[in-house]
């Protein structure tokens, strides 16, 4: 695979590929992403109405409570989630989502942390393949 190779820490291993949806902000998953659908629903978002499901999600960090992790699971379930996480430090609301996840439903969420300068290289659009060890390339 040729393009951008970038070394990120393995926070939940995993191997996904597919189109990136990258923020530059936060989000705060409850009233921001719905679950059965996918879309970002935080209409002061940036992302305001993009589809998370089945993409490279990559995002700095969430905003709010362990809301996340439950929204995050719903989506978990209801396959609307994205195919992995990429952020810029360990996300524990993710990361317990991905983690529960896996013991119901035998579904991990792949989780990987880039390091600032390396995530704000992605863009929406990419294509982005996650490999076991955390490396990220972008193919396209």
């Amino acid at each position: 695979m040729g393009g951008l190779t970038l070394q990120g820490r393995v926070i939940i291993p995993g191997e996904a590929q597919g189109e990136a949806l990258v923020s530059r902000e936060p989000l705060s998953f409850w009233g921001g992403y719905d679950w059965k659908t996918g879309e970002i629903i935080d209409r002061r978002h940036e992302l305001s109405g993009a589809v998370a499901k089945q993409k490279i999600f990559a995002v700095p960090f969430t905003r709010g409570s362990s809301t996340t992790t439950a929204v995050l699971l719903e989506a978990i379930r209801a396959k609307t989630a994205p195919a992995a996480i990429i952020t810029t430090d360990t996300d524990f609301f993710f990361a317990l989502a991905s983690v529960v996840a896996d013991e119901l439903y035998n579904s991990p969420l792949p989780l990987v942390v880039l390091k600032e300068s390396d995530f704000y290289k992605l863009k929406s659009g990419d294509t982005i393949h996650i490999a076991i060890d955390g490396t990220v390339t972008v193919i396209a």
